[in-house]
């Protein structure tokens, strides 16, 4: 749910507006840290980058370098409806191509959830390599494998949610994100699996993240993105739930680690 009174940001952070290919004005916030590797938080379904939890992943990452949090469209203050990973690409674009403006030497994105099919999809579909901001490494944290997945409860209920009218006015009042009512092209945007194999293909390094606890994707998820992606790193965590609301500061720290030794090659 999204957090009604917004963090305040931590000392030295600037807010900036950053615009998409497709003229969508995105909120972002830019925590300074060590180093020349900017890492690009992309946060879950009805995130933003004010939700306490998604605060705090943001604050213990800032330790290890600097972070360009977003809100995704249609979440938070940016502009837009969210359309569930379809354009999303774009607003990842726009956060690596600012931070490759402010000169950070390497950007590195992070996705939660519904921001983890993002960051793959934006990955292989903004390649540096073709002359886009890109990303030098990702990292895909309680993602789903495949699209229109409906195997557990929560999913469920929002695939019910977001295809009918009450269903995301429900969303956008209590969960705060604005859906988009028109469905996806025919047939569907790249999948998290096929966008996977492209990343390790273009020799970007891939690291996938997910818990063996969690209730929205099971563990056929992880291990079908890291199967279609050879030389990619599967951490299965135990007792992990989902995404932002469960990961803890060892995590955090963790993946941090491991972004800044895979940035570096």
């Amino acid at each position: 749910m999204t957090t009604r009174r917004p963090m305040p940001i931590p000392p030295g952070s600037e807010q900036v507006d950053v615009l998409t290919d497709d003229a969508v004005r995105l909120s972002a916030l830019h925590v300074p840290g060590p180093g020349e590797t900017a890492l690009v938080v992309v946060h879950g379904f009805s995130g933003s980058w004010a939700q306490e939890r998604v605060d705090a992943i943001v604050r213990r990452l800032s330790l290890q370098a600097p972070v360009i949090a977003i809100d995704q469209r249609g979440h938070g203050r940016s502009e837009g409806m969210t359309t569930i990973g379809h354009r999303e690409p774009l607003d990842v674009e726009a956060a690596a191509a600012w931070a490759r403006e402010r000169g950070y030497a390497r950007v590195v994105t992070i996705g939660f959830s519904m921001g983890a099919a993002v960051v793959l999809r934006h990955a292989a579909l903004r390649p540096r390599s073709e002359g886009y901001a890109g990303a030098d490494a990702v990292v895909a944290v309680s993602g789903p494998a495949f699209w229109y997945y409906r195997g557990t409860p929560p999913m469920r209920w929002l695939h019910r949610a977001v295809g009918s009218a009450a269903g995301r006015a429900y969303i956008r009042i209590v969960l705060g994100a604005r859906v988009d009512p028109r469905p996806w092209p025919v047939p569907p945007p790249m999948s998290p699996t096929q966008a996977a194999a492209r990343i390790t293909a273009l020799g970007l390094p891939l690291l996938v993240v997910h818990g063996d606890a969690d209730a929205f994707f099971p563990l056929d998820h992880p291990r079908a993105l890291h199967e279609a992606a050879p030389g990619s790193d599967l951490w299965i965590e135990p007792g992990f739930g989902h995404a932002e609301g469960a990961i803890d500061a060892d995590l955090t720290d963790r993946i941090g680690r491991w972004v800044l030794g895979a940035a570096r090659g």
